[in-house]
């Protein structure tokens, strides 16, 4: 048994030995008998009509089994939309599993081939004729909305799907504009990124047809979800369709939505009553899993001469791509407009969000979805007033900022957040890099001709995806509780069934740490079962941040339920009353005496064995746990990064990072910093290096890892990491999400640091990524309007 917490503990993750010896077993190592395999003929053209598709060569090719078209696909209903954002005017046009008249993007599927094996099949679609007459395509969100631009539906004029307003009140905004004694903007280009997981999707359809029973192995975020949008599309009853998800290796958000290849794998399975498998290729993954970002921004701060803030407002084109994907419409609405707040106390704020179709891969979450876009232009407006007022960026937040909370804050767009110290978090990390010395040394280096800045980010975050009744009140197709079940085996072993289904966070280990934590098993005799529709309660996914504080917190209270049932059976077994049964470390004992007792182990078995029962008792010891969050948890922090740029190249060096970040109690501090620096890492990215790009007619250009920079572990210096901790006061832990918030803070962080070093020059924006090419560029045409650079 125990004898010390185990939450708290940095206990290795329980995940890694399979993982990194190369135990785990994936969706496309997946193996059946009689399997046959699925390739994609795919449309070379952004935006074109089809006149014809001649399949006759790829029919007789070797090992081909059968080949569709659109035309083919009868009884597979479309591609649906999840998130049908209220007041938006919302326009979903139909997204065909396979196009039947028209390409929309470099990547839209018109046929599919079934072979004996995937190299025939993938042969075999290169034998498929498909005549087009090719229309002029529109890539940049802004542009499509321009009158004369090419138009992707009839129903969706100037390509506009939707116009959404978040206002604390059209009135006040105006009148705080009106009367600010200094406003600043910014266009703000939030480029395209590629989520780039470890693993590219893939899916494996069984289709029996004795039973009429469908079984889906895919790389899904959200088993449940996937069960429940493919029910739908195929018609198979949600109870005779099992969806499992193996190991999944990573996600950020690209393996939430629902796909087309998926449907069709399942569809082709159910036609042919044989497996079928599709395992994407990484260029193909590029190609149509989903992007993330593409906002073009106009927005605005106003303040007062002494550096209150008194409004800020925002209008945002939306890239959402060829189609409207599963969460597409709710990145730049409820989970972008709605943080405009940040951690700060601005009391009017208006986002206007226009979502747009664009020739272009569909766009859906990416890690943070719409919280990294909102907080970047946030503290970037917040760094150009502060120079504006001639201000240090550090006091004009620190004006600004939330003061401490424990038990709710309403901001102006109308979240009430959970609970924060903001001060304390940025007070800690201005002490760890040392801010008043290095504005000192700065100002030294400046003399030298040296490049040095200083990049500073407060945030917050809304994650723990949500109560339910918000989710339906902003129009998500779909609830946000999470259920689980404990089960106590008469030997003493601890069974956790979780709804969710996490893809590399984590939570085989920290939710074992949290049933030991609470009944005093060992963490090793912890099984925590996900995945399967089959074999687990129903749940809602992991994504936004909210496995933990969602999943997590209906864990605790099954096992709560779990030791109050055992408290009674050892008050029974003890001869004593409930009421004076204390417990410990996985005993139950007497008040006073606490040589007598039972352990946990042996009230699960007498419970299991029924001889003797407390009266009302149920044999057995098992629990189940529904929890539908009462609001969302919102993490908090303050990053900081110190920069030097090279003025011959441009390139820009990544001297020093600090963050301290509050998600509340940490389970598990290890894991927790490697979310951390996970996040960091793909915003640096975003900052610097990534970024998607089409050219003029919708050739994706950035479409291996050759073109498309994705960074590597020695790019960096060593992390620091602290943390402050304030528990969510509606938690039953008190813990917050953590997956994103490195993301939310590190872009804008490095952003204000870059132009915090160039700042002598004059220069105030280069877009991102801030390659050097572009860093040197702007240095240059600095120079040439006469800025010598101190």
């Amino acid at each position: 048994m125990m004898s010390t917490r185990i939450f708290g503990s940095g206990i290795r993750r329980r995940e890694d030995p399979r993982l990194i010896t190369g135990q785990g077993k994936f969706t496309d190592d997946m193996v059946l008998p009689g399997m046959v395999h699925m390739a994609f003929v795919r449309s070379p053209y952004a935006h074109a009509n089809i006149k014809s598709i001649d399949t006759s060569a790829a029919k007789a090719a070797p090992g081909v089994v059968a080949v569709f078209t659109g035309a083919d696909i009868e009884g597979l209903g479309t591609v649906p939309c999840a998130w049908l954002i209220p007041n938006s005017n919302l326009k979903t046009p139909a997204h065909p599993t396979l196009a039947k008249d028209k390409v929309r993007y470099v990547g839209d599927g018109v046929a599919i081939i079934i072979a004996e094996n995937r190299y025939q099949a993938q042969d075999a679609a290169e034998l498929v004729q498909v005549e087009y007459h090719v229309l002029d395509a529109v890539v940049n969100p802004e542009e499509a909305t321009h009158d004369g631009a090419p138009q992707l539906f009839d129903e969706a004029p100037n390509n506009i799907a939707f116009r959404w307003i978040a206002s604390s009140g059209d009135e006040g905004v105006e009148k705080a504009f009106a009367e600010a004694d200094v406003v600043v903007k910014e266009r703000i280009v939030q480029q395209r990124l590629l989520p780039t997981a470890m693993e590219a999707r893939a899916t494996l359809a069984q289709w029996n047809a004795g039973t009429n029973e469908l079984t889906v192995w895919v790389t899904t975020q959200n088993p449940h979800i996937h069960r429940f949008i493919l029910s739908g599309m195929t018609g198979v009853p949600e109870h005779k369709l099992r969806v499992i998800a193996p190991e999944v290796g990573g996600g950020f958000g690209s393996k939430l939505p629902v796909y087309a290849d998926e449907a069709l794998a399942a569809w082709a399975s159910i036609k042919l009553n044989r497996p079928v498998k599709w395992a994407e290729t990484r260029s193909e993954n590029y190609l149509v899993t989903i992007h993330g970002r593409d906002h073009v921004e106009y927005v605005e701060l106003a303040a007062k001469s002494d550096g209150t803030v008194t409004g800020i407002r925002g209008l945002v084109y939306a890239g959402l791509g060829a189609y409207v994907s599963t969460a597409g419409p709710g990145i730049p609405t409820i989970l972008h407009g709605l943080m405009y707040s940040g951690a700060y106390t601005f009391p009017n704020i208006r986002c206007e969000s226009v979502g747009v179709f664009t020739n272009t891969t569909p766009t859906d979450a990416y890690r943070g979805a719409g919280r990294p876009e909102a907080i970047f232009l946030v503290e970037r407006l917040m760094d150009k007033m502060a120079h504006e007022l001639n201000m240090d960026p550090v006091g004009l937040r620190r004006k600004n900022l939330i003061p401490p909370f424990e038990n709710g804050h309403a901001v102006a767009i109308g979240l009430t957040y959970d609970s924060g110290d903001y001060e304390a978090a940025l007070n800690k990390a201005l002490a760890m890099v040392g801010y008043d010395q290095f504005r000192q040394e700065q100002v030294e280096a400046r003399k030298q001709g040296r490049y040095l800045g200083i990049g500073v980010t407060t945030y917050s975050e809304i994650c723990g995806l949500g109560p339910s009744q918000v989710a339906g009140a902003i129009g998500f197709q779909g609830g946000l509780w999470e259920s689980t079940i404990v089960r106590v085996s008469p030997t003493g072993k601890v069974q956790a069934m979780i709804g969710a289904s996490p893809h590399g966070q984590g939570e085989e280990t920290t939710f074992a740490q949290l049933i030991s934590d609470e009944l005093g098993f060992p963490v090793e005799d912890v099984e925590i079962i996900h995945g399967d529709t089959n074999t687990t309660p129903m749940g809602w996914g992991t994504y936004g941040s909210r496995t933990t504080p969602v999943a997590g917190a209906a864990l605790v209270l099954a096992a709560r339920k779990i030791k109050e049932k055992s408290r009674a059976m050892a008050a029974h077994l003890l001869e004593a009353a409930v009421e004076d049964i204390d417990y410990a470390d996985g005993k139950f004992f007497v008040k006073g005496s606490p040589d007598k007792f039972k352990s946990i182990q042996e009230t699960t078995l007498m419970a299991t064995l029924a001889w003797s029962l407390p009266p009302g008792m149920d044999p057995g010891m098992e629990a189940s746990q529904f929890y539908d969050p009462p609001n969302f948890v919102y993490p908090f922090g303050t990053h900081i990064a110190i920069v030097e740029i090279d003025p011959d190249t441009g390139a820009v060096e990544l001297k020093r990072y600090v963050a301290v970040d509050d998600c509340g109690p940490q389970i598990n501090p290890v894991i927790v910093e490697g979310q951390i620096h996970g996040g960091i890492v793909q915003g640096i990215a975003q900052a610097l290096y990534e970024g998607v790009v089409y050219d003029e007619n919708g050739q994706l250009l950035t479409g291996t890892m050759m073109d498309y920079t994705i960074p590597r572990a020695d790019m960096f210096p060593k992390f620091e990491i602290d943390s402050t901790v304030t528990p969510s006061p509606h938690h039953p832990i008190g813990v917050k999400g953590i997956g994103e918030t490195g993301t939310i803070a590190s872009t804008p962080t490095i952003y204000n640091a870059v132009i915090d070093a160039l700042s002598p020059l004059g220069i105030e924006q280069i877009d991102m990524p801030m390659t050097p090419p572009r860093v040197w560029a702007a240095m240059q045409a600095a120079h040439g309007n006469g800025h010598n650079g101190r």
